[in-house]
């Protein structure tokens, strides 16, 4: 290939490279109403934000994204991303791929625990949340693979006088098959252990042990008498599922 044919054609692919770096993210990523839509989006497709995004309804907050080069000379379209929400946010390396299949790696998020965060959150439940995730895969809104560690903090139940209720971590160990996490208390009033399993439904399905730790308040103590007679250590057994 002649000399000014190169030059020509290094030319075309830098123009098209400064073209796509300087791409007004506003071009690509929906405003309006919708599924998912962002009130506003500022930058560029490389580097940029996403003002007052929401998904189905549920405001998730501004999202500040940095594409990452190196993933996509994999054939991989990947970022760096912040989520931020007044009191919550969140920072992760998230991977797009194909059929709706979401990855997430280096999850670390804060987040009060809010109903108008968390659908389906009883209203009377009070706490903070704190993450630290290896990895998450999340395929047409299901998750199917969990590592790392979630915790429940200083959490209270409102109803009436405020009742603290402790807190507590559940470990997900990774690997295949549903994710099945172990779950304990950290500190508070009741005594647990037991196993959370991600269903895909989705869903959830928890049990374990539990027992009142001496000087726990009144009204948790009376409580476990719902959960029938306690086992020969004076644990209460006990069980729950739900849909999202």
């Amino acid at each position: 290939m002649k000399r000014p044919l190169w030059i020509a054609l290094l030319a075309a692919v830098v123009f098209v490279a400064i073209v796509i770096a300087r791409l007004p993210a506003s071009w690509v990523i929906p405003t309006g109403r919708g599924q998912a839509f962002c009130t506003s989006v500022d930058g560029s497709i490389w580097s940029g934000t996403c003002a007052g995004f929401s998904i189905r309804g549920t405001p998730v907050g501004d999202v500040n994204w940095q594409l990452l080069p190196l993933r996509l000379a994999a054939g991989k379209l990947a970022a760096h991303v912040t989520v931020t929400q007044s009191a919550a946010n969140a920072i992760a390396d998230v991977e797009l791929g194909l059929h709706g299949r979401v990855t997430a790696r280096n999850v670390v998020a804060d987040m009060p625990l809010d109903p108008k965060l968390i659908p389906g959150l009883p209203p009377t439940l009070h706490g903070h949340a704190h993450a630290e995730l290896a990895l998450v895969q999340i395929q047409n809104g299901v998750i199917t693979e969990l590592k790392g560690r979630v915790e429940a903090r200083d959490l209270e139940e409102l109803t009436g006088r405020p009742t603290p209720l402790g807190s507590y971590v559940v470990n997900f160990p990774g690997g295949t098959g549903d994710p099945i996490g172990r779950i304990r208390d950290l500190d508070g009033p009741l005594s647990l252990e037991g196993t959370l399993h991600l269903t895909r439904q989705p869903g959830f399905e928890l049990e374990g042990l539990v027992a009142p730790r001496p000087g726990a308040p009144p009204e948790l103590a009376n409580n476990m008498r719902f959960l029938g007679s306690p086992d020969a250590s004076g644990r209460w057994q006990f069980s729950l599922a739900g849909t999202f």
